[in-house]
């Protein structure tokens, strides 16, 4: 049987003590108890560590000195490691690692981290934008301690909390002739040529908003990132549909976009928070709250556009 912590905790407090019902008093065991760590130190070891009295208790040998002080070292260590494990869990500061794939996640995420911040000051962000996937595997290996993904490709394994539901919207240039309705349909958008986000899972998904068009909806542009298909936009070069929507109608290039929303009915997406809820460090539990707690008042309108 291989070496266990309690015995080695039962073989040094005995030979602390030199006595082993003075030992089995102090850990309120049996003292064959403490008579069998012993030997099962002792059989462990191949050799024989105590000298037993029986008028005068026990004591150890030289080789048994060396044990217990190994011994010792070792149990101080696996002490030590239950203390800073049990701060770590509790702690207010550390290292938060966040993944997120939602491609606005910088209009909100600072709008939260300045609310969960606030009160504390030893917390070092380490955030990763990453594709749908890469994400959820982040989660799964240990990478990200919290992760913002897009529900609808949802690993099995994921645990997950739904955020906000955004349905999608048309994004135009602030000149376009259908920037002046209130609401355009999926048949207008589908005579404009179109800026593509091209991300895993967003670009299957906005192609399958046109799958029962029988016109060949014109592609003029793709794009990786959230901000180069609004300054495309901006620029002329076409409409897009999105569905998160920045705090505001400027882009990198200096002009305006405008948002409408689509009066078709079309699925939405659902950004959501996941996170490992069974055993998480106090930072990782409040982060997850200030999230819920954002989306559950302004971001619920803020990061949408409604009909």
């Amino acid at each position: 049987m291989p070496l266990t912590l309690k015995a080695m905790e039962y073989f040094t407090t005995a030979l602390r003590h030199g006595n082993i019902a003075k030992a089995a008093a102090e850990l309120n065991i049996a003292a064959s108890a403490v008579s069998s760590a012993i030997d099962q130190v002792e059989a462990e070891f191949d050799l024989t560590l105590v000298i037993r009295q029986r008028a005068r208790g026990i004591q150890p040998n030289a080789a048994g000195r060396d044990v217990a002080r190994k011994c010792e070292h070792l149990l101080e260590d696996y002490r030590s490691l239950l203390i800073e494990g049990a701060e770590l869990k509790q702690s207010h500061s550390g290292t938060l690692r966040v993944g997120y794939y939602a491609p606005i996640a910088p209009a909100f995420l600072p709008q939260i981290f300045d609310t969960f911040l606030s009160h504390r000051t030893g917390v070092t962000l380490e955030l990763q934008e990453c594709n749908n996937d890469e994400v959820q595997d982040g989660l799964l290996y240990g990478t990200y301690d919290a992760i913002l993904f897009v529900a609808e490709g949802v690993r099995p394994s994921i645990e997950f909390t739904p955020l906000i539901t955004a349905p999608p919207y048309c994004l135009l240039p602030q000149s376009h002739p259908l920037a002046d309705q209130d609401a355009v349909t999926m048949a207008q958008i589908s005579k404009e040529p179109l800026v593509v986000l091209n991300r895993p899972l967003a670009a299957s998904y906005y192609k399958g908003l046109f799958q029962s068009r029988t016109r060949q909806v014109p592609i003029a542009a793709y794009a990786n990132s959230t901000e180069m298909v609004r300054s495309l936009v901006a620029a002329g070069r076409g409409c897009a549909i999105l569905n998160m929507l920045p705090l505001t109608s400027e882009t990198y290039v200096g002009a305006p976009v405008v948002a409408r929303p689509i009066s078709d009915t079309l699925p939405p997406l659902t950004l959501a928070l996941g996170y490992d809820s069974a055993r998480p460090r106090r930072i990782v539990q409040e982060f997850a709250q200030a999230c819920r707690d954002y989306f559950s008042e302004s971001g619920s309108t803020q990061c949408v556009v409604l009909s």
